[in-house]
């Protein structure tokens, strides 16, 4: 099992509130653009809800906490492109985030989920699924990125 300790949203939601208390401090570079942040948004949960769909489709666990019970591995769809959609969708969502928020520096909080994600989430999750599921995983993991 996985000890995970902070389940991914609640990292989202920490950088999210770090950045906006980084706009609200700091005052570097202003690029507010409510288009791109709502875009941004939009395309984020679409991604991250294609994750779920996906995960639903082949009725294997969402549970980041859970990942042994993992029951298939998903690597069609939206998992042909990123192997964390559901990840990249906070990203992009965070990116959003930063535009909504109009401080340049705020974009370092997205690079600090993703660092953060990888080791702490990604890179673990994939020890599990490889023991799981073995060479398949090892191919899908060659042919297709971890977030892009």
């Amino acid at each position: 099992m996985m000890k995970l300790k902070i389940p991914p949203v609640v990292v989202f939601a920490l950088f999210a509130l770090l950045m906006w208390v980084v706009a609200r401090h700091v005052s570097f570079i202003d690029f507010r653009s409510l288009y791109l942040a709502v875009a941004c948004l939009m395309v984020g949960v679409c991604v991250a809800f294609a994750g779920v769909v996906a995960f639903r489709r082949a009725r294997t666990t969402l549970n980041p906490h859970r990942v042994e019970n993992s029951t298939a591995l998903v690597a069609s769809g939206i998992y042909a492109f990123t192997r964390n959609p559901m990840y990249l969708g906070l990203a992009i969502m965070l990116v959003g985030w930063a535009f909504w928020q109009g401080e340049l520096l705020t974009l370092l909080g997205v690079v600090g989920f993703m660092v953060y994600i990888t080791y702490f989430q990604i890179r673990p999750e994939e020890q599990v699924l490889k023991a799981k599921f073995g060479k398949s995983f090892d191919e899908y993991c060659h042919r297709t990125r971890r977030w892009l």
